[in-house]
C-alpha cells in the first residue's frame, strides 16, 4: 500500500463494521464508518476517501441509489468495493451498471477483502503490483502466478509467501519477519511455515528444471535471481 489509505465502510451491521474495520485498520488503512445511506452520500460527498466499501442493503438509501447518485450527482471517481449476502448475477450487474467498481459476496474472508480493497487503490494511482524474476511472475491485483507459459495455482497463504520473497529479492527474508507479515500476532508453531515451503516449493519449482526458492540455514530465505 502506497502510504496510508483512507477507507469508508458502509455497514448497517454494526458487529460486522467492527470486525471488518478492526480488520482494515489492522491492515494499515484508516477506516471512517457510515451505518446507513444517507450518512454514507453526506460522508462520500464531503471528504476524500481512496475507496468505499460499501453495503448494497442498507436503511434510507439502499448501497445502489448511494454507488449511482455518487456516480451521476458527485461525480466521484473513488473505487467503490460493493457488498452482498446474495450472489445472484442479475445483483452483480446492477452493481456494476451503477459505477462499482468491484463485488464481494458474505460471508467473505477479510484478507481478501483487503486485498481487493489494496488492488482497486493501486489501479486508481496508476500503479501495478507485478513482480517479476527468473522466469516468475506474480501479479498480486489479479493473484496470478505464472512460471514462464505455466499458470501456478497457490493457496492464499502461499501466494502471500512468496509475494514476501518476490518483493524483497535479492535480500534473505527471515523467518520471522514471514510469519509476521503473514499471521501477525497469531504466530503458527515452528513447523508451520517448514510445512507451507514446502508445498510452495512443490509448486513453484519441482515441476521445472531450476529451483528459485533458496534456504539459508539459520538466515532464512530467498528467490535466486
Amino acid at each position: 500500500m502506497m502510504g496510508t489509505s483512507s477507507i469508508l465502510l458502509v455497514e448497517d451491521n454494526q458487529d460486522l463494521a467492527e470486525t471488518v474495520g478492526d480488520f482494515l485498520e489492522s491492515q494499515g488503512f484508516v477506516v471512517d464508518y457510515a451505518g446507513d445511506g444517507r450518512t454514507a452520500l453526506h460522508l462520500a460527498s464531503s471528504e476524500t476517501f481512496d475507496a468505499i466499501v460499501l453495503d448494497i442493503m442498507l436503511p434510507g438509501l439502499s448501497g445502489l441509489e448511494v454507488c449511482q447518485r455518487l456516480r451521476a450527482e458527485a461525480h466521484l471517481a473513488t473505487p467503490i468495493i460493493m457488498l452482498t449476502a446474495r450472489d445472484q448475477l442479475d445483483d452483480k450487474l446492477k452493481g456494476f451498471d451503477v459505477g462499482a467498481d468491484d463485488y464481494l459476496v458474505k460471508p467473505f474472508d477479510l484478507p481478501e477483502l483487503a486485498a481487493r480493497v489494496g488492488a482497486l487503490i493501486r489501479r486508481k494511482r496508476g500503479v501495478t503490483n507485478v513482480y517479476e524474476l527468473g522466469g516468475l511472475r506474480l501479479n498480486a491485483d489479479t493473484m496470478e502466478v505464472w512460471r514462464g507459459d505455466t499458470e501456478i495455482k497457490l493457496s492464499k497463504t502461499l501466494f502471500d509467501i512468496l509475494q514476501i520473497l518476490m518483493r524483497e529479492s535479492p535480500a534473505i527474508v527471515p523467518r520471522a519477519t514471514i510469519e509476521r507479515e503473514c499471521w501477525g500476532d497469531d504466530l503458527p508453531d515452528s513447523d508451520t511455515l517448514r510445512s507451507h515451503l514446502y508445498n510452495l516449493r512443490r509448486a513453484v519449482d519441482r515441476p521445472f528444471d531450476e529451483a528459485l526458492i533458496e534456504t539459508l540455514p539459520g538466515r532464512g530465505y530467498r528467490i535466486r535471481t
